[in-house]
């Protein structure tokens, strides 16, 4: 695939994906003889990991460090599980606090609805008080 395939399936700008091999996000791009970048199913994976984990909130400098260390083996094979463990683990934190602040975010507008239902039960009883003979 082409910069430009790749830059519309994955939503992600050709701009992008250069500097992301630039600073080794992923690994560099096999190239056609004239120099052009030639995406394969390898290159795509690698894209699809780092659009997820950067979604994620995955820093930047770990994935840098998964990809290096992918680079140099299967001796590093116990260093990247326990990079993508401590990943997972914070990770899940950020979830956590999320969670606590959309509970509270929600607790917030709970109050209001209760306010308002309030509101319109006293406006109605009042509405009837001033209707009735």
């Amino acid at each position: 695939m082409t910069i430009a395939e790749v830059s519309r399936a994955y939503g992600i700008s050709a701009d992008t994906l250069r500097y992301y091999e630039r600073i080794g996000l992923i690994p560099p791009v096999p190239r056609t003889k004239g120099g052009v970048r030639n995406y394969g199913e390898e290159s795509c994976g690698w894209i699809q990991l780092m659009k997820c984990m950067r979604a994620a909130g995955v820093q930047i400098e770990a994935l840098i460090e998964y990809v290096d260390l992918f680079r140099q083996g299967d001796a590093t094979i116990g260093a990247r599980k326990a990079l993508l463990m401590e990943q997972r683990d914070q990770l899940v934190a950020r979830m956590k606090e999320m969670q606590a602040s959309l509970d509270l975010l929600n607790q917030k507008i709970d109050r209001y609805e209760q306010s308002m239902v309030s509101a319109e039960r006293k406006l109605r009883l009042l509405h009837t008080e001033q209707t009735e003979p």
